[in-house]
């Protein structure tokens, strides 16, 4: 798929086939991730979930987003604390790389026809009791993968600002 229809077709996913999604296309999701830029060497961890049982409890700490377990894949994406005592930015820029890497993943989802949503409204302290993550690791978010269960999943995008409303040249708020 040319990159930028894979941008513009992105679409949060929330219903998704029974078809499991092959374990070479799940490599190359996370491979995807795995290069995305990083200024605190790599902080992000994935979690591959593909137990029935699993996949529910961690809908149920995501506020009860029943369809999360209906995903064939659900990835718990973490990052690494920072261990320094003295510089707290670098839990945020873990956390902002973490991110970088996740968007990396759902775009090549997206490319290999998979749906995927980004889901932010997590119970980390549940998550982590249920898939056994370490103090030292944040649960940053969690994203269904899977094929959805419609062909019409990828379809019109729902309402974008236009460019003029989010783009500014040299000042804030200044247009060309």
């Amino acid at each position: 798929m040319e990159f930028y229809d894979v941008i513009k077709t992105r679409r949060s996913v929330r219903s998704f086939s029974k078809k499991a999604v092959d374990d070479d296309v799940l490599k190359r999701l996370l491979d995807a991730a795995r290069v995305a830029p990083s200024g605190g060497d790599q902080p992000w961890r994935f979690v591959v979930v593909k137990d029935k049982r699993t996949k529910s409890k961690i809908a149920s700490a995501c506020y009860g987003q029943d369809f999360i377990a209906q995903a064939p894949v659900v990835l718990v994406c973490c990052a690494l604390k920072c261990n320094s005592g003295y510089e707290p930015w670098q839990d945020e820029a873990g956390r902002r790389d973490t991110v970088i890497a996740v968007d990396h993943l759902i775009l090549a989802a997206r490319n290999e026809g998979l749906g995927t949503c980004w889901i932010g409204a997590v119970h980390d302290e549940q998550v982590k009791k249920i898939i056994n993550v370490p103090d030292n690791v944040d649960v940053v978010m969690v994203v269904p993968v899977g094929y959805p269960a419609s062909k019409s999943a990828f379809g019109k995008p729902s309402g974008r600002k236009a460019l003029s409303q989010i783009c500014f040249f040299e000042q804030y708020g200044k247009s060309k």
